[in-house]
C-alpha cells in the first residue's frame, strides 16, 4: 500500500477526473495556447464582511514542484481513458506559466482575482483543484481567525484546534492561517516547527486525574515548569482555586504560576468569582485563561458581560470555521487565444479578460475597491495583483510570516469600522468595476450569445 499522505511526488494526481479528461481533448485537438484564469470568490459567506487572503505559498511551491511521477502514470495507464501520446506528454509535464497574486494578509471582497494565472491551456487547467482546495484552506482559516481576534479586544488569543481540524494537511496549514489572521500562537507543535509560529500550551485534565489529587498534580507539573497556566476546572473550579491559594502560600517567592485556566460552565460567573478569590489572597497578577467550545460570538459575550479574562484558547469553532465552513471559491477562464471568454451562467456569470484590483485609501482608511482590466489607464488605487511567478518559477523568497501578519493588520486597521461587526452589514464594501471591464464584459456576452 502507498503512503496516505500527499508529497512532492504525488500532488499532480490530487485532481479531479474530469481535470485530465478535458487535458487528453486538448491534446487531441492540439489546444495548446495561452490561456487566463483567475480564482475569485463569488461572494462572501454568512456574517463575513472580509475575507483574508491566505495560501498563496502552499501554490508557489505546488506549481514549481508539479510533475507526473511513474507511478502516476502507470495508474492513469490503468484506466484505459488515456492514449499513450497523452501519457507521454505528462512525463514531461512541468508548470510554465506566469501567475500575479495578492499577497497574502490582503482583505478580498467578492469578485475580486486573488490569483490570475496565466499559461498554455493544459499546464492552467489541471492546477485547478488543488489551487481552490489549498486557497478555500487557508483564506477560511485567516478570516476566521481575524473575526476571533478581533472579538477579543487586545487578549491573548491560543489556537487549541488542531485534533479538531479536518485532516493533516488543514492541521499543519491552518495554524499558518490563523497566524496571518492575528492569533498569537498554537498548540500544534509541528506548526511551530514549520512556520517559526509561537507555541503554547496549558495541560488536560488526564494530567491532574494521574495524580491522587489536584493540589499533588499541580505540585508536581510546576517542578518542571513553575511559570505555568494550571487548569482549575477537572473537578471543582472554586476547590481548584483553592489550591492555587495554598500552593502560594507553600511556595513563598518561589511561586511563580502565570494564570489559572477554565474550561467548562460558566465562563463568565466563573471567571468573576476566581478573580475575586484570586486578587483577595494578593494573586491579582495571575491571569485568567478561558476555553471550552470559543468563537467569536462567544468571545464577545463574555467580554460584553465583564467576564474578566485575559486570554482564550479556541478550538473546534475556529478549526472548522463552524459557523461558514465554505467558502464559494471559483477558478475560470478569463482569456484563450488573446480572446476575453466569459461564462453566462444563471447566478455564475464570470468577468472577462486580465484583470487588475485597485484600492482607494484615504486618511488611513480603505475607502472602495475597482476591479478593471490589467491594461486600463486612468484608475486610480494602489494595485493589489502582483506578479509573484515567471515561466513555472517564483520571482522572490518566501515572504516573512510577520510581514503578512502585519499587512493584515493594517488592513484590518484601514477598513471602515462598521464592516468590523460579526454580522453581515448591508450595504457591504464597495466593490465596483471599471468602465474598461464594463465594455468589454458588454461585449463579450453580447458575442457569446450570437
Amino acid at each position: 500500500m502507498t503512503s496516505p499522505w500527499v508529497n512532492d511526488s504525488n500532488a499532480a494526481m490530487l485532481t479531479d477526473l474530469y481535470e485530465l479528461t478535458m487535458l487528453q481533448s486538448y491534446f487531441d485537438k492540439g489546444m495548446n495556447d495561452v490561456a487566463v484564469f483567475d480564482l475569485f470568490m463569488r461572494r462572501l459567506p454568512h456574517n463575513r464582511n472580509y475575507l483574508v487572503a491566505c495560501g498563496l505559498e502552499h501554490i508557489l511551491h505546488y506549481l514549481e514542484t508539479l510533475s507526473f511521477s511513474a507511478d502516476a502514470i502507470e495508474y492513469l495507464q490503468s484506466l484505459d481513458r488515456f492514449s499513450g501520446a497523452f501519457l507521454e506528454s505528462l512525463r514531461r509535464f512541468r508548470f510554465l506559466g506566469d501567475v500575479y497574486a495578492v499577497p497574502e494578509g490582503t482583505l478580498v471582497f467578492a469578485n475580486e482575482p486573488l490569483i490570475e494565472v496565466i499559461a498554455p491551456l493544459p499546464q492552467a487547467q489541471i492546477i485547478e483543484t488543488f489551487l481552490m482546495n489549498q486557497i478555500q484552506l487557508a483564506t477560511l482559516a485567516a478570516s476566521k481567525a481575524a473575526r476571533v481576534v478581533h472579538a477579543a479586544q487586545g487578549r491573548s488569543v491560543v489556537d487549541f484546534g488542531l485534533r479538531r481540524m479536518h485532516g493533516a494537511d488543514a492541521g499543519l496549514k491552518q495554524p499558518r492561517g490563523f497566524y496571518i489572521g492575528g492569533v498569537d500562537s498554537t498548540s500544534n507543535v509541528l506548526a511551530g516547527q514549520m512556520f517559526g509560529i509561537p507555541v503554547a500550551g496549558t495541560m488536560a485534565h488526564s494530567y491532574v486525574q494521574s495524580f491522587a489529587s489536584e493540589i499533588e498534580a499541580f505540585r508536581h507539573f510546576l517542578r518542571a515548569y513553575p511559570a505555568a497556566i494550571l487548569l482549575i476546572d477537572t473537578y471543582d473550579v472554586y476547590k481548584g482555586v483553592e489550591n492555587i491559594i495554598q500552593l502560594a502560600h507553600e511556595l513563598g517567592p518561589e511561586f511563580r504560576v502565570a494564570g489559572v485556566r477554565l474550561d467548562s460552565g460558566d465562563l463568565a460567573a466563573h471567571a468573576r468569582q476566581v478573580r475575586s478569590r484570586l486578587d483577595a489572597a494578593g494573586l491579582g497578577r495571575l491571569k485568567i485563561f478561558a476555553s471550552s467550545n470559543l468563537d467569536e460570538y462567544e468571545i464577545e459575550k463574555l467580554l460584553a458581560a465583564g467576564a474578566p479574562i485575559n486570554g482564550f484558547g479556541v478550538g473546534r469553532n475556529m478549526a472548522t470555521s463552524a459557523d461558514a465552513p465554505v467558502l464559494d471559491t471559483a477558478y475560470k477562464l478569463t482569456e484563450y487565444a488573446g480572446r476575453p471568454k466569459m461564462k453566462l451562467s444563471e447566478s455564475k456569470s464570470t468577468l472577462p479578460g486580465r484583470k487588475q484590483v485597485f484600492r482607494e485609501r484615504s486618511g488611513g482608511k480603505t475607502l472602495r475597491d475597482v476591479i478593471a482590466l490589467a491594461a486600463e489607464p486612468g484608475i486610480s488605487g494602489e494595485p493589489l495583483l502582483s506578479k509573484v511567478m515567471a515561466n513555472g518559477r517564483r520571482l522572490r523568497l518566501p515572504e516573512p510570516l510577520d510581514e503578512c501578519r502585519g499587512r493584515c493588520r493594517m488592513e484590518l486597521n484601514s477598513l471602515p469600522e462598521r464592516m468590523m461587526g460579526l454580522m453581515t452589514v448591508d450595504p457591504g464594501f464597495p466593490v465596483e468595476l471599471s468602465p474598461g471591464l464594463s465594455e468589454l464584459s458588454a461585449a463579450t456576452a453580447s458575442c457569446a450569445n450570437m
